[in-house]
């Protein structure tokens, strides 16, 4: 672990994604040594911009990350990007693979791309997101990109572990605005409307001017940000420079005010309340009292031959007994 962590600090990109690929892992052997990794990189990251990046399955979102990632590099900064993939049922594995629809980025010395399979995380993802982004911030990116399925109930996962949540959408149609969740709206610190070329520039340009006069209806999040919208291309390029200016005025301006660190220390805190739910969850499915029983009460619980409630209680009973 010690020379693993030692090529992460120095940029080594194989070794970052061995260093990924272990944090990963379910098993318990596994676990152990990527907290010992973990604790090893932990006096060695960089203050890095972490942003997250949504939208729904097609606005775009692959390519806005490469284009943004070159124009990034071209600056002469280093760009790591978490793309949380959809996950194949079948064999668990990720199924777009982002390194094929990033080929370009993917070749640059300064990025590093990772895709990783949602696997049943709610909210797109990947539980090991937040080990991951502290393993590219010791290995000194200078922006780490989180990218997710797409917009659902529960994408709010990103936003509790990035600075920055970026809401990617395409020109907007008569209703989009009306059909788009309040929810998600009040959670961009940043709103994009992306293909803002050609025949669309024109719908782009309109729902800028929509989403504009929604965003002045919502209450700011914080007294140090009006949350800009835009139009961009990710195909043309036109817009990405401004976006990127968006966001280090953003990391600037909530670095300045304490906001950033103050977030950051409320995610942390939130991560090891998570951490202590999923391994506790871990433990009580493989407990043995528990599978003894638990195929017999989830066939009751179908059944109708007793209450959710009855039989979660028999459960935590048979693991809690000594």
């Amino acid at each position: 672990m010690a020379a693993l962590a030692r090529a992460v600090r120095k940029g080594d990109r194989r070794a970052l994604g061995r260093a990924i690929t272990l944090a990963e892992s379910g098993r318990e052997d596994h676990r152990a040594q990527a907290e010992q990794l973990l604790e090893a990189l932990l006096p060695h990251r960089v203050d890095s911009i972490r942003v997250g990046i949504s939208g729904v399955p097609g606005v775009g979102k692959s390519t806005l990350i490469e284009t943004l990632g070159r124009h990034v590099i071209d600056n002469g900064k280093r760009v790591a990007v978490l793309a949380v993939d959809p996950s194949s049922k079948l064999s668990g594995g990720s199924i777009l693979g982002d390194k094929t629809r990033m080929e370009t980025l993917s070749r640059e010395a300064n990025a590093f791309i990772r895709p990783s399979p949602a696997g049943v995380t709610l909210g797109g993802v990947a539980r090991r997101t937040r080990e991951a982004i502290s393993i590219c911030e010791a290995a000194a990116y200078d922006l780490v990109i989180v990218e997710t399925v797409g917009v659902g109930q529960s994408e709010t996962a990103v936003k509790d572990m990035t600075d920055m949540f970026v809401l990617l959408l395409s020109p907007a149609g008569g209703d989009e605005l009306q059909g788009m969740k309040k929810g998600i709206v009040e959670l961009a610190d940043m709103i994009l409307v992306n293909k803002a070329d050609g025949e669309f520039e024109m719908s782009a340009r309109h729902a800028v001017s929509d989403y504009r006069s929604a965003i002045h209806l919502l209450r700011p999040a914080s007294p140090n940000w009006q949350v800009p919208v835009a139009a961009c291309s990710a195909l043309t390029g036109m817009g990405i420079d401004e976006a990127w200016s968006q966001i280090e005025a953003y990391a600037q301006a909530l670095g300045d005010s304490g906001e950033i660190a103050a977030q950051r220390s409320d995610q942390a805190r939130a991560w090891m309340w998570s951490e202590v739910s999923d391994s506790l969850l871990d433990r009580l499915r493989g407990h043995p009292d528990v599978r003894a029983i638990l195929t017999t009460l989830e066939d009751q619980v179908v059944a109708g031959k007793t209450t959710p409630a009855a039989a979660a209680r028999r459960i935590l009973k048979a693991f809690l007994s000594e």
